[in-house]
C-alpha cells in the first residue's frame, strides 16, 4: 500500500492534536513534553488551552509538524498512556 492509501492526510503538514485531562497546573507542560518527543520544534506558542465550564478539565490543543502517520500514531499512543490524559483527539 502507498502512503496515500494508508492515510487521507498529506504529509508533511501542521497537524492539531486536542488533549483533555484533569485541570492541573502541570497538565499543559506534560502535553508539551510528550509532543516535543515526537516533534522537537514544538513550542509553548503551539499550544492553545481552554478550561472547562466548571473548571475541572483542561483542553490543550498542540499543533505539531507531522511527517508521517507513524509519527502521529506514536504521539497518540504516548499521550493516551499518560495517567493525566483522559482523551486525545
Amino acid at each position: 500500500m502507498t502512503q496515500q492509501q494508508e492515510s487521507l492526510i498529506e504529509f508533511p503538514c501542521r497537524f492539531p492534536v486536542k488533549v483533555m485531562g484533569a485541570h492541573s497546573e502541570d497538565f499543559h507542560q506534560v502535553v508539551l513534553e510528550i509532543a516535543r518527543k515526537h516533534s522537537p520544534e514544538v513550542t509553548v506558542a503551539d499550544l492553545e488551552m481552554r478550561v472547562s465550564k466548571n473548571g475541572n478539565y483542561l483542553a490543550v490543543t498542540v499543533t505539531i509538524y507531522a511527517v508521517s502517520k507513524a509519527q502521529l500514531d506514536n504521539l497518540y499512543m504516548d499521550l493516551t498512556s499518560h495517567p493525566l490524559v483522559k482523551v486525545a483527539l
